[in-house]
């Protein structure tokens, strides 16, 4: 079996990476594990690591929009295929994230064994899902938000994460090295992308990538 070199692990529950990692690490021992808590520190690691074999996904890692992540993720690393991790495992949820790119769902309630299974599947070229998954005949086509989402270059995207926490222009300069101008010319940018005026607007469509309860039941 050949061993993939590079995986990335964005989850932010210790408990749930150590059990995961106590069982893989030992059926993949030659894999380097690269672990994210945060948006931020996934953000990190791609930079880092673009040539990581898999990504595995946690819907709900902080700092994170529902499936605006696995959009950005699959826009601007497209070489990386991507796994969500969910607690999770709706027909709704499922879809939606398979629509967006996911090569493969794992509910959390899946047996270790099975996860190491769709990791592998994955791994060679193909699509995993969890077993009492039927999979709709409909066509799920990307909205619109989504499309205008993933047209933003990787410092867009995350200026719009920082929008959608509520830090101001100087804040965000100061946290990224820039001028404020560099901001306010990134700012208009991002609102002509996703066809907005402002940042509250920008906040309220990506808000419609957000989980929802009602998703989950």
């Amino acid at each position: 079996m050949i061993q993939p070199q590079k995986i990335i692990i964005a989850d932010d529950h210790p408990l749930f990476r150590q059990a995961l990692l106590g069982t893989l690490k030992p059926k993949l021992s030659y894999t380097n594990w690269l672990e994210a808590q945060t948006i931020s520190e996934l953000e990190q690691q791609l930079q880092d690591n673009s040539d990581s074999d898999l990504l595995l996904l946690d819907l709900n890692i902080p700092g994170a929009h529902g499936f605006s992540t696995l959009i950005h993720v699959r826009n601007h690393f497209p070489q990386i295929p991507v796994v969500v991790i969910s607690a999770h495992e709706d027909h709704v949820t499922i879809s939606k994230a398979m629509s967006y790119g996911a090569a493969g769902f794992v509910p959390k309630s899946t047996p270790v064994d099975d996860i190491f299974a769709a990791i592998m599947t994955v791994l060679s070229g193909d699509i995993w899902l969890p077993t009492l998954f039927q999979n709709s005949q409909e066509d799920h086509e990307k909205s619109d938000i989504a499309t205008r989402v993933a047209s933003l270059t990787q410092q867009q995207y995350r200026i719009l994460m920082m929008f959608a926490q509520g830090l101001l222009n100087k804040q965000i300069a100061y946290d990224l090295h820039v001028s404020e101008a560099t901001i306010k010319a990134h700012a208009t940018a991002i609102f002509r992308k996703l066809d907005v005026r402002n940042r509250t607007q920008a906040v309220i469509a990506i808000a419609q990538l957000d989980l929802t309860e009602t998703e989950f039941k």
